[in-house]
């Protein structure tokens, strides 16, 4: 299931929205730019490079500490949005994000929860795949959080989407007895929304490094309000609606990548396969 809309503008100035994003110097007199997301303008992810080479990046950093739930909209929240206007839960998430043009996605995710290093984990295993480890640490890259694999598809025979959903917080900090709510009324088929900022970056490697030299679509979304859903999804094996709120300003993807979105979510779920 996927409804989208035509692009709009929301936000606040960034000096004046909870969430924007920002670069900056690694270290004093030069060095990299890291590219991040910033609530209440501290760090909260560093993200994939600018360069468009490198691998796909979300690293939790200090700032990432809270959620960002709106009482305002719990109602609607509670059960599937259907859409994408949502009674007015659009605006009322735009009023957290910076200014500019966004892409509404309304999704259904069957939320997987992976923890870096295990099984499932995109980092230690497709991206090492195209990349290879980290040349420097020896090792692959670490998002330092939990995280829900949901949804990919083949692009095409040379570049593949991958999708997450980011928790604000570990899931460790969720409130147990609320979870397990959760999870009681989707095994009643409640399918309740959450809602997310999210950025899609594609990733080419320079050089090749590793068995699978393709492209890298990552739709990552950074949860903004269903931390508790989004656990009990996982651990029920239930889906729930997710309302993305696409950046196109500060994607690393073209117009017309962000535009074929819609149609690569609609296909069936694939894995990549490696030719050897």
């Amino acid at each position: 299931m996927i409804k989208t809309g035509d692009p709009r503008r929301l936000g606040l100035p960034a000096c004046e929205a909870r969430l924007h994003f920002d670069t900056e110097l690694q270290e004093i007199g030069g060095g990299p730019r890291r590219r991040l997301l910033m609530v209440d303008d501290e760090p909260a992810f560093e993200l994939s490079f600018y360069c468009g080479t490198c691998p796909l990046l979300f690293r939790r950093l200090e700032g990432a500490r809270e959620k960002l739930s709106l009482e305002s909209v719990q109602e609607r929240l509670a059960g599937p949005l259907n859409e994408l206007d949502g009674g007015g839960v659009i605006e009322a998430f735009g009023s957290l994000l910076p200014e500019g043009q966004y892409l509404p996605l309304l999704l259904s995710v069957e939320p997987r929860l992976v923890v870096p290093g295990r099984e499932g984990d995109y980092f230690s295993g497709e991206q090492v795949a195209t990349w290879g480890i980290d040349q420097f640490w020896g090792l692959p890259q670490y998002p330092r959080t939990p995280y829900y694999r949901t949804f990919e598809t083949a692009v095409d025979a040379d570049a593949h989407l991958y999708e997450f959903v980011v928790p604000m917080v570990p899931p460790a900090w969720n409130d147990r007895e609320r979870v397990k709510e959760y999870v009681a009324l989707m095994k009643q088929g409640t399918v309740p929304t959450a809602v997310a900022v999210s950025t899609l970056d594609v990733c080419q490697p320079a050089l090749d490094l590793g068995d699978d030299p393709c492209v890298h679509w990552g739709l990552t979304h950074f949860l903004l309000d269903g931390h508790h859903k989004l656990q009990a999804a996982a651990a029920a094996g239930r889906p729930v609606r997710l309302l993305s709120l696409l950046t196109l300003d500060e994607s690393l993807a073209g117009a017309e990548d962000c535009a074929r979105l819609p149609a690569l979510r609609s296909r069936p779920r694939s894995t990549r396969t490696i030719d050897t």
